[in-house]
């Protein structure tokens, strides 16, 4: 089992930035991908960032720019920093984890961290 624990959220105005830091414990295997997924109030759950071990970004179109992942293999820690924030970017921001291939693939998710974005 993984656990995965999100901190770093908050309410910022218009322009301003975050940090989201997601720590990760527990059966980590040596090769996997991390992810920074947010959802807002009646819609779906989409992806923001992920990173792999080897350091490949993938990045939102709406992240482009604004947002940067990185990752700490050492410490199993995943960062988001969030700048120039809009109104829009207000959601709960989950982390992710995959590790494993086949029949032994897992995903696990964090509880989530509120971000509010006032204009």
């Amino acid at each position: 089992q993984v656990q995965l624990v999100e901190s770093g959220g908050g309410s910022v105005q218009a322009g301003g930035s975050l940090r989201l830091s997601c720590a990760a414990s527990g059966s980590i295997f040596s090769i996997y991908t991390m992810g920074w997924y947010r959802q807002a109030p009646g819609k779906q759950r989409d992806l923001v960032a992920s990173i792999s071990s080897g350091g490949t970004k993938i990045y939102a179109d709406s992240a482009k720019g604004r947002f940067t992942i990185s990752r700490d293999n050492a410490k199993n820690t995943l960062t988001l920093q969030l700048n120039s924030l809009k109104p829009e970017d207000t959601a709960v921001y989950y982390c992710k984890l995959d590790q494993g291939r086949g029949a032994y693939a897992r995903t696990y998710w964090g509880q989530g961290t509120q971000v509010t974005v006032s204009s």
